[in-house]
């Protein structure tokens, strides 16, 4: 084939090559391979047999063909071969996909209504019982009032669980038990009582040794007045005791304890700090009001006392105001008080020590023209007395020369002021030293055989009295006084009872301290 079968193409642009194969016209002649164009170095131009310069086309990519000539005839009705060498075959990597878990699905029973309530409530019912377990369990064991004796479980370690019953309630036989009544001594109590009609008495006389007593309407309830410091005072060394306070304490007083009456705190300027042994000794010595209000704030307040009262067994010792109370809306009974002190005595509610605190304070009460004035020489007495306009009272214990205690307790309502009262107290007083020192000597100058003029009643609640020519059946346990006690709703502008007479709001004492 000669040069000049090539033709000259000037193009200084790139045609685009296609991607897809164009089939040529295949020449006449029967030639079926394509001629290749030749690669033409830059640079450099050939000259052609007729004296033209080729101009050298430069291209980067030569295509030739290989493939075989087709002719028309083999177009029609016919498709190519499959030949897999010219088929690129794409390979696609497809990731395995997890396999769906099979979700087993639990038959659950289901119950109906009724027995579903029925379910929800035995579970609260045994939650509930678990958490007033767990809460009883607590304070029990935060009750001071269930706290030993150090000095007593240290010596009879085996009596402790009788020891823990012992202390809870001044009712029990830990602290008084009764034998028999002292019919003799009755009849005394009840001849005295007759001498004086404008008198209601309530006695209850206890001997400590024996057990026997005398209960002349000593379960009813009378206006406490200052005799409400007594449990108040063992409340105090029961926490001295638990640790809660010191007796060295600083105590200051302010002005909503500030109280009138007896005692000399008031006339100091608010805010005198004073220690608290200090402060409870006079409260009982010379019955200062300001003192036992100062005592009440400290130990929690007036209804932590009540349930601290009520805790030991004393339904009717209640505070419902503070100090100097002139309406006598405080209340107790003479037969509450007397256990009180028979449980303190028999060193139970508070350790030995805190005990003889007790007793050495009240023998310090600097009023004696009550109870101790029907003793004899020899004898000594630990009380605390009471008095507003309406009522006069004395509780104690008494130790005689010969090794006998007894316990007297005596409130008698009264005509507003009446002084006949202090000479009615003395004289039980003395009837009931007599009898307990000699052997049941009665006064001369009362006959045994004298019936009472009036009827005893009760001042705010109607015990029924026993005829006192029958022979009572021993008691021998404590039993709780007759009545109920005044609600915890009573106001100080309403009287304790409508067989009180309308007290004094300054009273005037005979006496430089409340008594």
């Amino acid at each position: 084939m000669s040069d000049s079968s090539y033709k000259l193409t000037t193009s200084s642009r790139r045609k685009p090559v296609s991607r897809r194969q164009q089939v040529r016209p295949v020449k006449k002649n029967g030639q079926n391979q394509a001629q290749a164009i030749q690669k033409v170095q830059p640079g450099r131009a050939k000259v052609n047999p007729n004296g033209m310069t080729r101009v050298p086309v430069v291209k980067k990519r030569v295509v030739t063909s290989t493939a075989k000539s087709v002719t028309a005839s083999n177009l029609k009705g016919t498709i190519p071969p499959f030949n897999p060498q010219t088929v690129k075959v794409k390979s696609v990597r497809v990731g395995k996909k997890p396999l769906s878990r099979r979700t087993i699905v639990a038959r659950k029973t289901r119950l109906k209504p009724m027995a579903r309530n029925i379910l929800y409530a035995l579970r609260l019912l045994i939650v509930g019982v678990g958490l007033g377990a767990i809460v009883g369990t607590a304070l029990s064991v935060l009750d001071p009032t269930t706290r030993l004796n150090p000095i007593s479980t240290t010596n009879n370690p085996t009596t402790n669980s009788s020891q823990t019953q012992q202390a809870q309630s001044p009712g029990n036989a830990s602290g008084l038990v009764l034998s028999q009544e002292i019919s003799t001594l009755r009849t005394s109590i009840q001849s005295l009582a007759a001498a004086s009609p404008n008198l209601t008495p309530g006695v209850f006389i206890a001997d400590l040794d024996t057990g026997s007593y005398v209960d002349f309407n000593g379960g009813a309830m009378f206006s406490a007045a200052s005799t409400i410091k007594i449990p108040i005072l063992v409340a105090f060394f029961q926490d001295v005791d638990a640790g809660k306070i010191r007796l060295d304490e600083t105590i200051a007083s302010t002005k909503t304890t500030i109280a009138t009456g007896s005692g000399d705190i008031q006339y100091k300027p608010v805010g005198t700090s004073y220690s608290a042994l200090e402060i409870a000794t006079k409260m009982i010595t010379i019955s200062d009001n300001t003192a036992t209000n100062m005592l009440i704030e400290r130990l929690g307040g007036i209804e932590v006392l009540n349930q601290r009262f009520r805790s030991w067994g004393l339904n009717t010792t209640v505070i419902r105001n503070p100090l100097p109370d002139i309406e006598g809306t405080n209340t107790a009974t003479p037969k509450e008080l007397a256990h009180l002190i028979a449980v303190v005595t028999k060193g139970n509610l508070v350790s030995m020590q805190s005990r003889d605190r007790i007793l050495d304070i009240m023998r310090r009460t600097v009023k004696d023209n009550l109870l101790p004035a029907g003793l004899s020489d020899g004898a000594t007495i630990a009380h605390k007395t009471g008095e507003i306009g309406a009522i006069l009272a004395d509780v104690g214990l008494v130790d005689l020369p010969t090794g006998k205690r007894y316990i007297a307790a005596v409130m008698i309502q009264r005509p507003r002021n009446d002084a006949s009262a202090e000479k009615l107290i003395s004289s039980i007083s003395r009837a009931a030293y007599q009898q307990f020192s000699q052997g049941g000597i009665t006064p001369s100058n009362i006959p045994n055989n004298t019936a009472p003029m009036n009827p005893i009643s009760n001042p705010v609640t109607t015990p029924s009295l026993t005829n006192p020519n029958t022979n009572l059946i021993p008691q021998t346990s404590y039993q709780s006084p007759i009545g109920n006690p005044i609600p915890n709703s009573f106001g100080n502008s309403i009287p304790p009872s409508n067989f009180y007479q309308s007290p004094v709001v300054n009273p005037q004492y005979t006496y430089p301290y409340q008594r």
